[in-house]
């Protein structure tokens, strides 16, 4: 039987952070709770907790050295008190679905077994967010949990984009482009549609749109009619453009040279690909580009970080538009692309020969729409919400709305 006042947990898992949300089941979706642990399995791992009422407000220091402490700091903080309120469900970001999962499910035994086979393919995330999942279940056996795939929206990429062009054999074992970040694309296109209630809205999320997710992890999408066509991810997100600590893409062959002239196994060229590239690799300062743009008129490899990710970036729109013969949107979102003016407009100069043309007053005070009237290309800046695409999923399938 449905709760009177049905709750839905949103779990998002990281490497080293737990992002959750709490929504009630009403009219419509509200999110009465919102917070995250940081800085797991470090002596500094912090819980921020913001809700709508005062009480549910806290941010401090917390004793996690691991996953399994930071999940009962958060059943402790937040499981306990709205399954008494009629806590429905749980809805996990999983961030690799394999060639198997491309749209979203109820989480079985039968997946479990499925997911754990997949660690060799996301070993950064799944093993944390499986984790997570067991943990609810010994905890709340019969709380029904979901599992929401970031790789599901580009599962029907076309083949040529699918394809990675290494010996034929690997693809049988599931070897080929995936694409992530999903669950934001999928809400910024549902969003580019509802602007305004507008019919050119509507019909602008028909057309040739390039979505770019700017932030500690980053990529873009070409879509057309509502389906991607191509991403800058790959069979990993390391993949791409640089990121926070991640390299985007590099030449194959650094990987034999760097073990031959320092000894750098697989193992550890993952973790440096993973977490010492990118920003943080090149500024040798911070992963962090609000801290780059504050530090590159003094630091040059500040300033080179900075200007690395934004022509990578403005590469991949070139590439992007390529695919879609043209461009009719591009969008701004995630923690860089929804609150950096400047790197957007790095980013953009120079792409006038697509149509491009930025109102830099617009764009300075990050309002949604920030190119001018002349502009052929609308230019959007679209705050990404991935917890209310889980809650939203949730609800669909389990029937909760």
């Amino acid at each position: 039987m449905k709760p009177a006042n049905p709750h839905i947990l949103t779990i998002n898992g990281g490497s080293s952070s737990i992002k959750f949300a709490v929504f009630e089941v009403a009219d419509s979706l509200n999110r009465i709770l919102g917070g995250s642990i940081e800085q797991i399995g470090l002596p500094n791992t912090t819980l921020h907790v913001k809700g709508v009422s005062q009480g549910d407000n806290f941010s401090g220091p917390v004793e996690a050295k691991n996953h399994t402490l930071a999940v009962g700091i958060l059943m402790d903080w937040v499981v306990e008190r709205f399954r008494k309120d009629g806590l429905a469900a749980v809805g996990h970001r999983v961030v690799h679905g394999g060639p198997k999962y491309h749209k979203p499910e109820r989480i079985t035994v039968e997946m479990m077994e499925e997911l754990r086979h997949l660690q060799s393919f996301d070993p950064e995330h799944l093993p944390e967010e499986i984790l997570l999942i067991e943990a609810f279940h010994r905890r709340f056996p019969d709380l029904p949990q979901v599992a929401c795939f970031d790789t599901a929206f580009h599962h029907d990429l076309p083949r040529v984009a699918k394809l990675l062009p290494i010996p034929r054999r690997y693809e049988a074992l599931g070897v080929r482009r995936y694409g992530f970040h999903g669950l934001s694309y999928e809400f910024l296109m549902g969003e580019l549609a509802r602007l305004d209630g507008s019919k050119a809205a509507q019909e602008a999320a028909q057309g040739r749109v390039i979505l770019a997710h700017l932030g500690n992890g980053a990529s873009l999408a070409a879509v057309r009619h509502g389906k991607s066509q191509d991403t800058s991810m790959s069979f990993t997100p390391a993949a791409g453009v640089p990121m926070g600590t991640r390299s985007g893409d590099l030449d194959p062959g650094l990987a034999w040279y760097l073990e031959r002239i320092d000894g750098v196994d697989a193992k550890r060229f993952n973790e440096m690909v993973n977490f010492k590239s990118g920003l943080l690799g090149i500024s040798e300062i911070s992963s962090d580009m609000r801290e780059l743009l504050g530090r590159e008129t003094q630091d040059v490899r500040a300033a080179d970080a900075v200007a690395l990710f934004c022509y990578q970036v403005k590469k991949w729109i070139g590439a992007l538009a390529a695919t879609l013969g043209g461009l009719d949107t591009l969008v701004f979102a995630g923690g860089i692309g929804e609150n950096a003016p400047t790197v957007r407009s790095r980013i953009c100069e120079g792409l006038g020969f697509l149509g491009i043309k930025l109102d830099e007053k617009q764009n300075a005070t990050n309002e949604g729409l920030i190119s001018t009237n002349e502009s052929q290309v609308a230019v959007r800046v679209i705050h990404t919400d991935e917890e209310i695409m889980i809650a939203k999923t949730v609800c669909r399938i389990l029937g909760l709305a």
